[in-house]
């Protein structure tokens, strides 16, 4: 069965995803397809594997530290009162990416977790970005990663 996150990678590496937003050492960030959540991202890992404990060591560490500073730009991009973090997968997308879900007061749900709120409203067309929206999100998002820490190694889309 197909990954269906190493294939939104190909996309990425064909310049065909329009949410990527850039490339760190070890993952891919990209803002949410949907955004009930404004400023919901996603953070790929490079390495096509289930479970944290199944990467080298070296490559974890780096890893969960690439994840630490893209939450933390994601969190002064979009200044949500509590940021969520998820590791989470099911059916053909085992492959571990980061959930970060900017949380406020007026969310729908809150505080309970986002998944409780039905798919077909976290994942609803009305709840896709516009062009514009998507613009926006790219920009804030890129903003505050070019503030991090060793940014000067990550690769951009312009």
């Amino acid at each position: 069965m197909e990954c269906l996150v190493c294939s939104r990678i190909q996309e990425i590496k064909e310049n065909r995803n329009p949410y990527f937003v850039c490339e760190t050492e070890t993952g891919y960030v990209v803002i949410g397809d949907f955004q009930l959540f404004y400023g919901y991202t996603v953070f790929i890992c490079k390495v096509c594997a289930q479970e944290l404990h199944e990467l080298d060591p070296a490559f974890r560490q780096a890893f969960l530290r690439d994840m630490a500073q893209v939450a933390e730009a994601v969190f002064r991009a979009f200044q949500p009162v509590k940021l969520n973090y998820e590791l989470i997968g099911s059916g053909n997308s085992t492959h571990m990416h980061w959930h970060l879900i900017p949380r406020r007061k007026e969310d729908a749900a809150f505080p309970a977790p986002v998944w409780t709120i039905p798919k077909t409203t976290r994942c609803g067309d009305n709840v896709r970005p516009s062009a514009d929206q998507l613009a926006d999100l790219r920009a804030a998002l890129k903003r505050e990663l070019l503030k991090a820490q060793g940014s000067e190694v990550y690769r951009f889309v312009e």
